[in-house]
């Protein structure tokens, strides 16, 4: 069993209001069973919503709103959902404030890629959850 961000699966919980199914991930679900989360909704924000990025540990919406707590919360959730189900492993969206993992975009919202992880995932990671995404995972 593992938490897999629910983006991935087919469900329209990104930012923009969209999926971003991936092949691979969803060819799994024949194999694994797959916890979809979205950490955003689970910390209590709309969707659609205005695109965020990490900048100096802050979450920051693109119009300068700190939504960081509603991070943190989400990141919360999902971890007593791992808890709750003895999941001890994730398989998240790449290079999302939430769910990246070695991978954030930097803050500037000019699409520029640093190393870094996620708020969900630096938590997940502090408690023993291993953390693979999309472009990770051994298919």
């Amino acid at each position: 069993m593992m938490i897999c961000s629910a983006c991935l699966l087919g469900v329209c919980c990104r930012y923009d209001g969209r999926s971003k199914p991936h092949q691979g991930v969803v060819s799994l679900l024949g194999q694994e069973a797959l916890i979809p989360v979205c950490p955003e909704q689970l910390g209590g924000l709309s969707t659609p919503r205005l695109p965020v990025e990490i900048h100096d540990r802050r979450v920051l919406a693109q119009d300068g709103t700190d939504v960081t707590r509603a991070f943190q919360r989400g990141a919360q959730e999902v971890l007593e959902v791992a808890r709750l189900m003895g999941i001890s492993k994730a398989l998240l969206k790449q290079r999302s404030a939430s769910c990246g993992c070695g991978q954030v975009y930097d803050g500037t919202f000019s699409g520029i890629i640093i190393p870094g992880d996620g708020v969900t995932t630096a938590l997940l990671k502090s408690e023993g959850i291993e953390v693979w995404t999309e472009e990770s995972f051994p298919f």
